[in-house]
């Protein structure tokens, strides 16, 4: 069978306890059961011999009182009458033989015929005198028991004998075939025995655990050993309440005399509480009991889990030395969960005074009563701090405690350390102050006498003052407070103090770089940025900008989303939204250029397609640019929404790179997102733009906005689209500044992670009178009739001081278009906050100013008109150009103000 170390070895070397265990008990069994058959045997064979000797003794004298016998043996022939009876007989009756003798000894019938005749060996003398014999002899047919029996007459004498034999093999014989069963019976036994052997013994391994005698020996002497040297006491109780054994040490810490095992628990003189938790059985972990002077760390289980006796084991533990010790180290550890804590609990943001609240609460939570922290007020501006001196001053920023006190300097105040009072002198110095004893008065109250009695009388005791300091600067001071019923601070606690601040002052530290890079950033981006709408009478219109939150989205603040309103010639208006991807510097100074370039593009009086295919190159320019300065230079995404609104026809041109759709709202209150062709974002290149000429009623809304404002990590893009929709439907009636609160109080979150753009544009329409439309032919002296027209026009608006000028600039421009334009040629006089004149023309040539010699006859024209207007330019149509002038109006002059309805 296999040993531990996984080898053979002999079932004679068995070792175990449990082996051995099982090789005797295997052995008795072995012995038994041979005892037991061979006792069955020799019981087999004795009666085996018994029964011979009965059934032998039986059929002779069977025979021989048998009637007719004494006849037959006095008769003539004997053997003829007797030999069939004894074959008849040994037959019937299972023997081997019967023969009937003489008085001589002759036989007168055996089984073997040649026998009869002759003598028979046996002893005849005692059977001739009446007795029976019965003998055990080897014959001719083995080892046989033969009785002899006498033949007795009527008148009493022996007349001749009678033999009966049978042989121990034939009687045996029987008894042998019950041989099978007796060996399969003590088979089956020795089978029984063996496998309840082995389970006996499988148990036994278990309980020893595969040990030997001397190894067990030697277990339970180390376990006594151990037991009763052991520091621990170990009491075991019975499930029926008796001390089966206590160690020493149980003795010594319950007091208990040398022999109370044994004895039941309450004969004991023990505490009631003691007593209640030893008999109780109740399962206890490290349970503090109080027994005397000792406080005892108690653990109890029950011993009847998995099937054991009932009772209870229980230890016990002197912990009355250990209770000061592990005090401190509850302290410590303390102290480090705390220093732990404030790393994850101060300064969650980058904001200054938010830190320095933090720090206080922080502070007041598990540390002190009250604390308050002080700020270097270019600190709270951002600024780099400058050296602590007289003329410093430190504004009190946070201030926390378990109540409200009015000594303390309120939150706001403004405070100037002393550099002659030993606390202004330390920190100013950047050493930590400790006054374990403020009643005492030791100078600490030399910067505020009264506030310093009035303190002491709100029951302050101890004071720890700490200066922030970060990059050898002193940023403030922290000033931590104990009053009360609390513990005064002690030196262990500077320490933890100088850590606590340590680590705030980083934090401040930060926030305050961070406030100094934000505000330049905002700066930028808000200098980069429209600061209000300018003057025109196509829309009214209202803005929203709104920046990520600080900590939520880059730099926090500063994005690149934008908007723009730019008046175009003939009272036209653009409207433009765009978004840069990103946040921070970068993102502000990308939107900056690419609003200026659209800016530029606008004067050109280009069509929202053409404008976007040049911003989309030159998207990849500053793409191209940044690739060539840094390697790792990420490449700029960037989308944009450009529409012109014509308020005398009232179409509306759009065309979008990347960005969404913008939102119409009707007069009737219905709003749709309009179908503008989408084109890539800028940048990307390749695909051309698409334009939507849409038609907008009088009082329309049209809705620009960025992607901040329709998506969050909280809501689809598309549920955000279709709760504008509904937003601006239910607020078609307010207006423009309304609805842009409207739809941000409702789409919003408190917290913004992107930067919202929001552009709300209600349309206006050009009054039919303030619009005077001609067609020219292409006839010289049809000027003349454009010049009285004109004049005419503008007697009634009451312009005719303009009328001379007017005149001139017409005549130039309608001359010049017939001398060298083609098709139809068409003149369109508006009066909105200037007065505009316009002629069109069929030909994409564009007039070009120049300064004309003094022996020119032309090419004075377009210098005329560029001296009397104010403004003039060019713009291409699908048809052809159109030259335009623009000239300055008395403001009682003007078309309606845009405050009007």
């Amino acid at each position: 069978m296999p040993g531990r170390d996984g080898r053979g070895r002999s079932v004679l070397r068995m070792r175990t306890l449990a082996g051995q265990v099982f090789l005797l008990q295997l052995a008795i069994v072995v012995l038994l059961v041979a005892a037991a058959v061979a006792a069955l045997v020799l019981q087999s064979r004795a009666d085996g011999e018994r029964e011979a000797r009965n059934r032998s003794v039986a059929v002779a004298q069977a025979f021989a009182a048998s009637p007719g016998i004494e006849t037959a043996l006095k008769g003539p022939d004997p053997t003829a009458v007797l030999q069939p009876l004894t074959e008849r007989a040994r037959k019937l009756t299972g023997v081997d033989f019967v023969t009937v003798l003489n008085r001589a000894g002759i036989r007168y019938t055996h089984p073997v015929p040649d026998r009869i005749g002759k003598k028979f060996v046996g002893n005849l003398k005692s059977a001739l005198n009446g007795g029976v014999v019965v003998e055990e002899i080897t014959g001719s047919i083995g080892p046989l028991v033969q009785a002899l029996v006498p033949v007795v007459g009527h008148d009493g004498t022996v007349v001749g004998l009678v033999s009966a034999g049978i042989t121990v093999k034939r009687v045996s014989g029987v008894i042998e075939q019950q041989f099978p069963l007796l060996f399969g019976a003590a088979a089956a036994v020795l089978t029984i025995t063996t496998a309840g052997t082995a389970l006996v013994s499988r148990r036994l391994r278990r309980q020893t655990h595969g040990l030997g005698p001397a190894e067990m020996t030697r277990m339970y002497e180390h376990h006594d050993a151990v037991l009763h040297a052991v520091r621990e006491g170990v009491l075991i109780v019975s499930g029926g309440g008796r001390l089966l054994l206590a160690n020493d040490e149980a003795r010594r810490l319950l007091g208990l005399p040398p022999d109370v095992e044994g004895r039941v628990m309450s004969e004991l003189t023990l505490d009631p509480d003691t007593m209640e938790l030893l008999v109780s059985g109740r399962t206890v972990t490290d349970e503090v009991l109080p027994v005397g002077e000792r406080l005892l760390a108690v653990n109890q289980r029950p011993t009847d889990r998995d099937g054991g006796p009932a009772g209870s084991v229980t230890t016990l533990r002197d912990t009355t030395e250990l209770r000061a010790v592990s005090g401190r180290a509850d302290t410590a550890r303390g102290r480090l969960s705390l220093l732990y804590r404030a790393g994850t609990e101060i300064g969650t943001t980058l904001d200054v005074v938010r830190t320095c609240e933090e720090l206080a609460a922080f502070a007041t939570a598990g540390f002190a009563d009250f604390a308050t922290v002080d700020m270097v007020e270019a600190v709270l501006r951002g600024e780099e701090p400058t050296r602590a001196g007289l003329d410093t001053e430190w504004r009190r920023t946070a201030s926390s405690g378990v109540r409200d006190v009015t000594a303390l300097y309120p939150v706001g105040s403004v405070i100037r350390f002393l550099p002659d009072t030993p606390v202004g002198a330390v920190l100013l110095r950047g050493e930590t102050v400790l006054d374990a004893n403020l009643a005492a008065f030791d100078g600490w109250q030399q910067q505020d006498p009264a506030g310093a009695r009035r303190l002491v009388a709100d029951g302050f005791h101890s004071m720890i003052a700490v200066p922030l300091r970060a990059r050898g600067a002193i940023l403030g001071g922290v000033l931590f407070w104990r009053a009360g019923e609390s513990e005064r601070f002690e030196d262990e606690d500077r320490s933890l103090a100088e850590e606590l601040v340590a680590r705030a002052a980083v934090n401040i530290d930060n926030a305050r770089r961070y406030t100094r890079e934000h505000a330049m950033a905002v700066t930028l981006q808000r200098s980069l940025l429209p600061r209000g709408v300018p003057d025109q009478n196509a829309i009214d219109v209202a803005y929203r900008y709104l920046p990520a939150q600080a900590g939520l989205g880059g730099l926090g603040g500063v994005g690149g989303d934008w908007f723009d309103v730019i008046p175009l010639p003939g009272a036209r208006v653009a409207l433009v939204v765009g978004d840069v991807v990103g946040h921070g510097v970068h993102a502000a100074a990308t939107m900056g250029r690419l609003r200026t370039a659209v800016h530029n593009f606008s004067t050109l009086d280009l069509p929202p397609d053409e404008l976007l295919w040049h911003l989309d190159e030159l998207v990849a320019q500053i793409d191209q640019d940044e690739a060539v300065d840094s390697a790792d230079a990420e490449v700029t995404g960037a989308t944009c929404l450009y529409a012109i609104y014509d308020p005398v026809s009232g179409r509306c041109t759009m065309a979008r790179a990347g960005h969404l759709q913008p939102v119409v709202v009707h007069p009737d209150g219905t709003s749709e997102f309009a179908d503008v062709p989408g084109g890539p974002p800028l940048g990307l290149g390749g695909l051309p733009f698409e334009t939507l000429e849409a038609l907008l009623p009088e009082n329309s809304r049209l809705v620009l906005y960025t992607d901040g404002l329709v998506e969050d990590r909280h809501r689809d893009i598309d549920d955000g689209l279709s709760l504008l929709g509904r937003t601006l439907a239910e607020n078609a009636d307010r207006t423009p500044e309304e609805t842009c609160e409207a739809v941000l109080r409702t789409l919003v979150p408190e917290r913004a992670r992107d930067d919202i753009a929001l552009l709300v544009a209600r349309t206006r329409r050009v009054d039919a009178a303030d619009v005077v439309q001609m067609d020219v032919p292409c006839d010289p002296s049809s000027v003349s009739r454009v010049r009285a027209e004109v004049s005419r026009k503008l007697a009634e608006w009451g312009l005719a001081e303009e009328a001379f000028t007017t005149e001139l600039i017409l005549s130039e421009l309608v001359t010049n278009a017939i001398r060298y334009a083609s098709g139809p040629i068409g003149v369109r006089l508006l009066r909105d906050r200037s007065l505009i004149c316009e002629v069109s023309d069929h030909s994409s040539t564009s007039p070009h100013l120049r300064q004309a010699a003094g022996t020119d006859e032309g090419g004075r024209g377009l210098f005329l008109v560029a001296q009397f207007a104010d403004r003039w330019g060019t713009r291409y149509t699908d048809h052809g150009k159109v030259i335009w002038t623009e000239q300055a109006l008395p403001a009682d002059l003007r078309r309606n103000s845009p405050s009007a309805p």
